[in-house]
């Protein structure tokens, strides 16, 4: 049984992961909130930015993290920046020094810029390296995370680092309404990039299960299906005009496709998501 280190156990996705991976790993979990202790699980309190806290874990031999621990958008900038980029940093850090080889972490869609109202992507659909264009900082900060873990990779060259850039989710039971053509408005892109709760637990559960391949990747993690109810183009004319080539979506086939590409993760994982 392999011992798998959770970040941010206490959150929506986060205790779903929990009683997920516990089914067939030792689960250690650090956060700032109690947890009661169940089968296969650990739980110590602490900050996962601080070498202090992590030292709890000294005990653990540790062979894989998820890290879904974060500030999330709307945040100021000084604690995107020190919560997701140097607390991540400091985790990994930690982590790398006592050998630990696998790491899955939590990344955004956001990391384009869907944040703000002035955002127009590059290309369409996107790439999982379309360019980082976020001027709020929740993204900027999720973008370095991403180029942290390239430069602990150059340092350590045999480790497997997956950061799967996460859309939107809902829970399974209560899926919003599908987006109809509206004005453009704060996180637009993000209401029609949405992903089910369970359906993201199989992709990082996918990620940390699957074989070590030592590399940094970065992954799309969405539905290849706009979450929309009449077609993508519809609604991305109305925000973006003619400003953006929409001719992707007016092929047969591609009415309700995703405008983020999710063709890597399907490759690399095995995951797919309607």
């Amino acid at each position: 049984m392999d011992t798998i280190l959770l970040t941010g156990a206490s959150g929506f996705l986060g205790s779903a992961m929990l009683a997920e991976l516990s089914k067939h790993h030792h689960v250690v979990t650090l956060g700032r909130k109690c947890l009661q202790a169940a089968p296969n699980q650990t739980h110590y309190q602490g900050n996962f930015s601080a070498f202090e806290d992590l030292r709890q874990l000294d005990g653990h031999a540790i062979d894989a993290v998820v890290h879904l621990a974060a500030v999330t958008g709307g945040c100021l900038e000084r604690e995107a920046i020190a919560v997701n980029v140097e607390g991540t940093r400091c985790l990994m850090q930690y982590l790398i020094d006592r050998g630990c080889r696998k790491y899955v972490n939590a990344s955004s869609i956001a990391v384009v810029g869907i944040e703000s109202t002035s955002f127009r992507p590059v290309t369409l659909p996107m790439s999982d390296e379309h360019p980082c264009l976020d001027r709020d900082g929740y993204g900027m900060s999720k973008y370095l995370m991403e180029e942290v873990t390239r430069y602990l990779h150059l340092q350590n060259p045999e480790i497997d680092v997956i950061n799967l850039r996460l859309a939107a989710l809902h829970a399974d039971d209560q899926p919003p309404a599908l987006v109809l053509p509206c004005d453009i408005h704060p996180w637009a892109a993000g209401s029609m990039t949405l992903l089910s709760c369970s359906r993201a637990v199989k992709a990082f559960t996918l990620a940390v299960e699957s074989a070590i391949k030592p590399g940094v990747r970065v992954l799309n993690t969405v539905s290849q299906k706009a979450w929309v109810k009449e077609s993508t183009a519809e609604v991305l004319r109305r925000w973006w005009g003619d400003k953006v080539d929409l001719s992707y979506f007016d092929k047969p086939g591609n009415a309700q496709a995703s405008i983020f590409s999710s063709e890597a993760i399907e490759r690399e994982l095995g995951f797919k998501a309607f």
